[in-house]
C-alpha cells in the first residue's frame, strides 16, 4: 500500500504560481512511476504530469507545458508540481497518483491516489 496526500493548493490570480507537494508514506516510494492530474467540475479527470521513478523522465500535458514542472524528491518521499502563469481554465481539484509501470498518463491505470487539492486562479 501507498498512502499519498497533496498540499498546496488554494486560490490565485491568473498569472500567479502555485507549489503543489504529494507526500507517500508505505511501500518504496522510489520504485513508484508518480502522475498529476485534474478534474474540472463537470470534467473527466484528465493527465497533466508525471515522473519516472527515478525522477529522469517526464511528460507533460500539451495544456500545460512550458508552465508546469514535476519533480520528486526521494529522500522526502515527495513529488512536486510547480504551477506557474496559471490561467482560470487551470481551476480543478489537482490528485497524485502513484503506479508501478512507467510513465503511465491514463488515469485509470494507476493503483493509488491521493485525495486531492483545491486550485482555483481567478480571472
Amino acid at each position: 500500500q501507498v498512502q499519498l496526500v497533496e498540499f498546496g493548493g488554494g486560490l490565485v490570480q491568473a498569472g500567479g504560481s502555485l507549489r503543489l507537494s504529494c507526500a507517500a508514506s508505505g511501500r518504496t516510494f522510489s520504485g513508484y512511476t508518480m502522475g498529476w492530474f485534474r478534474q474540472a467540475p463537470g470534467k473527466e479527470r484528465e493527465f497533466v504530469a508525471v515522473i519516472s521513478w527515478s525522477g529522469g523522465s517526464t511528460r507533460y500535458a500539451d495544456s500545460v507545458k512550458g508552465r508546469f514542472t514535476i519533480s520528486r524528491d526521494s529522500a522526502k518521499n515527495t513529488v512536486y508540481l510547480q504551477m506557474n502563469s496559471l490561467k482560470p481554465d487551470d481551476t480543478a481539484v489537482y490528485y497524485c497518483a502513484a503506479d508501478r509501470r512507467f510513465l503511465v498518463t491514463v488515469a485509470s491505470t494507476y493503483l493509488y491516489w491521493g485525495q486531492g487539492t483545491q486550485v482555483t486562479v481567478s480571472s
